[in-house]
C-alpha cells in the first residue's frame, strides 16, 4: 500500500484512526464513503502482520463485503485457501470423496463450538433467519486475516484514505473542539479519534475507558510451523487429558490449549522449543518435533469489554473495545460490525448532517452483541476444560450438536445471522439486516449499497414516500422498482450499514407509513439537502 510519510505539524483531519488492521482500515473506508474528507490511519507496524490470526468471516461480514463490492477481489484468495484445504485433507486421508468428478469436492465448513465440528449436512437453512439471505454468504467463508487486511487496505487507498505506517500514537488531549494527537514527534489535530489499536489499546488506556471482565486462566498457542514426526498427530480438533490441540486445516498449522495457568509473559517471542513442548504435552506424541516457526502467537481467555465505546471525542472499535478467546472465530467479525455501525454515523456528525447524539446509538447497538460474544467464548472454554465435570458436559453437548436441531441452532449462532438492532418500529424487518431481495430489473438489493448511502426502496411507486425523501438530496438514494418474491412489501429504508431503519407493507395505513418514514429519515439520514438522487427500475 502507498503510504504518506508525514504532513506539516498542525494539519487538521476529520478523523484519526489508530490501527491499520482490518477494523481500522474498514472504518476508514466507511468514513470516506460517508463523506468524511480527511481521514488519517496510523499504524506502528511497518507492514501487514503475517501472524496467523482469524481465518474465518461470518455471515454478516461476508454480506458486508459483498455490499461494498469487495468479494470479487477476494475470490482468488478464497480459491487458494480452498486448494490448501483440499491438499491437507488429501494428505491426512480425511476425505477422498471426489463426488464423481475425479477431483476432491470443495471442502464445506459450518463452524465449530469448543472444537466440536458442526456437520454442514445436518444444517437446516430453511428457517426464517435465512429467508432472502445474501446467496453469496452462507454461514461464512474461510479467509485469512492478513489477506483481508491487504484487500481492505487497497480499498481504503482507492477511497482516498491516508495511511501512515511505522508511526506510533504516543498520546493525545481532547477538548470540546477536537483532539490533538501525538504521533511520535509530531502533533496532528483532528475532530475525532478512534482507537482500533487492539487488545492492549493505547487509546483506551489513555482515554480512561473502564474495561471490566474476567481474568485469563489458560495458555494457548497458534502457529504455522515446520513439523517432523507428526504422523501420529490427528487432524482437526482433539481433546486429551491435558487440554486441546488442533492440527490443520493447512499444512503446518497447529494450536494448543493448556488449562493450568495464563502465560507469565504473553507477548514475549514464541520459540520453537516452547511450541514443541506444549504440542507434546497436549497431544501425547513425544516424537513430534517443531523444526521451524513461520509465525506464532500466544493467546488467553482474558474476556473484557469497555463499559462504553465513546468518551467525548474518542471512540473505540474492535479489540480495543472488547477482548476474548479466539474460539468460534468471532473477534474479527465483531470488529468489522463495529466499524460498519460507527463509520457512517461518525461521518454524518463530521459532515454536520446529524447531531452528536447519533453516536450514542453506536454503544447502544453494538455493546449487547459484544457482551454476547464474550459469553459465547466463555461457554466454550468451560466445555474444553480437561476436568471430569467438563468432559461429562461436553459429551452431552456433542450429542446435541450431532442432531439436526442442535447443529442448526449452533450454526445460526456462530454464523451471526441472528444479529439485529432494537430500532423504533413494529415491522418484522425493522432492525434486521436488509434481505437481499431480487428486484424486477435483475439486480438484488445488496448491489445498490456499494456507495454506502442510505437507500429508500420504493416497491409500489408511491409519490407520497418519494416526496418525503426528496429534500434529503444526494444524502439518500431512492430506488423505485418491484420485488416479484415479496409482493406484500411496500417499501424499505435501509441505513448505510445495511440494516432496515423502517419498513411498510402494502396493507398498512398510509398516514402511519408516512409518519414512520418521516421519523426514520430524520433520525437516521440527517438534515435534508436539495433534491434526492432518484433511480427508477422497471
Amino acid at each position: 500500500m502507498t503510504t504518506t510519510q508525514g504532513t506539516e505539524q498542525g494539519t487538521e483531519y476529520d478523523v484519526v484512526v489508530a490501527g491499520a488492521g482490518p477494523v481500522g482500515l474498514f472504518l476508514a473506508g466507511e468514513l470516506r464513503l460517508g463523506g468524511a474528507l480527511r481521514v488519517l490511519v496510523v499504524e506502528r507496524l511497518a507492514e501487514v502482520d503475517e501472524t496467523i490470526k482469524a481465518g474465518w468471516i461470518n455471515h454478516p461480514s461476508v454480506v458486508t463485503l459483498n455490499r461494498r463490492g469487495l468479494l470479487p477481489e477476494l475470490a482468488a484468495v478464497r480459491e487458494a485457501v480452498q486448494e490448501r484445504l483440499r491438499a491437507f485433507r488429501d494428505l491426512k486421508d480425511v476425505d477422498g470423496d471426489t463426488g464423481g468428478s475425479g477431483r476432491p469436492e470443495r471442502p464445506r465448513f459450518a463452524g465449530h463450538f469448543a472444537g466440536i465440528m458442526l456437520d454442514p449436512e445436518l444444517f437446516d437453512d430453511s428457517g426464517p433467519e435465512w429467508a432472502d439471505a445474501d446467496p453469496a454468504a452462507g454461514p461464512g467463508l474461510v479467509l485469512p486475516q492478513a489477506e483481508l487486511e491487504r484487500a481492505l487496505g487497497r480499498w481504503a487507498e482507492r477511497l482516498g484514505v491516508e495511511v501512515r505506517r511505522g508511526v506510533e500514537l504516543t498520546g493525545f488531549t481532547q477538548d470540546a473542539d477536537g483532539v490533538a494527537v501525538q504521533l511520535d514527534e509530531r502533533t496532528v489535530h483532528a475532530g475525532w479519534l478512534v482507537g482500533c489499536d487492539g487488545g492492549r489499546s493505547t487509546v483506551r488506556r489513555l482515554a480512561g475507558f473502564a474495561f471490566p471482565g474476567t481474568a485469563p486462566e489458560i495458555t494457548g498457542y497458534q502457529a504455522l510451523v515446520e513439523l517432523s514426526g507428526a504422523e501420529r498427530l490427528k487432524a482437526g480438533w482433539n481433546t486429551t487429558d491435558v487440554g486441546t490441540y488442533v492440527h490443520g486445516p493447512f499444512p503446518g498449522r497447529v494450536l494448543t490449549v493448556e488449562f493450568d495457568s495464563p502465560p507469565a509473559d504473553r507477548y514475549a517471542p514464541v520459540t520453537a522449543e516452547e511450541l514443541e513442548a506444549s504440542l507434546r504435552r497436549v497431544s501425547g506424541v513425544p516424537e513430534v518435533r517443531v523444526t521451524g516457526v513461520r509465525t506464532a502467537t500466544r493467546f488467553t481467555d482474558n474476556a473484557r469489554q469497555a463499559t462504553e465505546y465513546r468518551r467525548g471525542r474518542v471512540l473505540l472499535a474492535g479489540d480495543a473495545a472488547h477482548v476474548h478467546s479466539p474460539f468460534g472465530g468471532q473477534g474479527l467479525n465483531l470488529g468489522l460490525g463495529d466499524a460498519l455501525n460507527l463509520g457512517w454515523k461518525l461521518a454524518a456528525v463530521v459532515g454536520g448532517r446529524a447531531p452528536e447524539s447519533l453516536l450514542d446509538t453506536y454503544t447502544a447497538e453494538r455493546h449487547p452483541i459484544g457482551a454476547w460474544v464474550l459469553d459465547w467464548t466463555r461457554a466454550q472454554i468451560a466445555l474444553m476444560r480437561p476436568d471430569r465435570h467438563a468432559r461429562a458436559l461436553r459429551r452431552v453437548v456433542e450429542d446435541l450438536a450431532g442432531s439436526g436441531a442442535g447443529t442448526t441452532y449452533l450454526v445460526n449462532r456462530v454464523s451471526g445471522v441472528w444479529q439485529r438492532y432494537d430500532l423504533p418500529g413494529s415491522h418484522p424487518l425493522t432492525g434486521a439486516s436488509a434481505p437481499d431481495l431480487p428486484l424486477s430489473d435483475g439486480t438484488r438489493l445488496g448491489e445498490h449499497l456499494h456507495t454506502g448511502r442510505p437507500l429508500l426502496l420504493d416497491l409500489t411507486g408511491s409519490p407520497a414516500l418519494r416526496a418525503l425523501a426528496a429534500p434529503y438530496g444526494e444524502t439518500l438514494t431512492v430506488l423505485t422498482t418491484a420485488c416479484p418474491t415479496r409482493p406484500a412489501l411496500k417499501a424499505l429504508l435501509v441505513r448505510p450499514d445495511g440494516f432496515v431503519a423502517w419498513a411498510a407493507d402494502t396493507d398498512g395505513e398510509e398516514k402511519e407509513d408516512e409518519d414512520g418514514l418521516a421519523a426514520a429519515l430524520e433520525r437516521w439520514v440527517g438534515r435534508s439537502g436539495a433534491g434526492a438522487r432518484a433511480l427508477t427500475r422497471e
